[in-house]
């Protein structure tokens, strides 16, 4: 009871940061010679402080690599977790995402290095395509993306109205 007689209450709850890194955009940077790219300025300001400047690096589709902020990763392995292992397949999925899968971090300069064998698997040399992907970002040789762009079936409205316009 409080001082006037009436009932007091203390609501106790915690927030969850339920935001989701939105990557997007692009830019072309070198790549040292350690390996090593700077992350765009404005694709480190969109981060969760949940991912506390680490990412998960590893294979991604077309010759690309994936980079997933260390709090999205994790939920990617929440839905690792829920593969029928008894399914080939889906072993052979796990294995080929977590035999690649690497943790990286921010340095000062707000750069992370590629390993080598994921640097070799996308062709990556001197320079990078950085690229955001909403819950990720991909990194790309900028020679291996602009045969990807040439290669595609379809143009660009096409494909907008077929995946989006159901």
């Amino acid at each position: 009871m409080g001082k006037s007689g009436e009932l007091s209450h203390t609501l106790l709850f915690c927030v969850t940061d339920l935001t989701m890194a939105k990557f997007k955009g692009h830019s072309i940077n070198s790549v040292d010679s350690k390996g090593r790219i700077a992350i765009p300025a404005k694709m480190r300001g969109v981060l969760n402080p949940a991912a506390k400047g680490s990412f998960t690096i590893t294979r991604g589709f077309e010759n690309c690599i994936f980079l997933y902020p260390l709090d999205e990763w994790e939920k990617r392995e929440e839905e690792f977790e829920k593969l029928n292992m008894y399914e080939r397949k889906s072993r052979d999925f796990l294995r080929s995402v977590m035999m690649w899968a690497e943790e990286v971090s921010l340095d000062a300069q707000g750069r992370i290095g590629i390993p080598k064998s994921l640097g070799e698997f996308a062709m990556i040399t001197d320079k990078v395509r950085i690229m955001g992907s909403l819950d990720h970002i991909e990194i790309w040789a900028p020679d291996v993306f602009k045969k990807y762009m040439d290669g595609q079936l379809v143009d660009y409205e096409t494909l907008a109205e077929s995946v989006m316009g159901k």
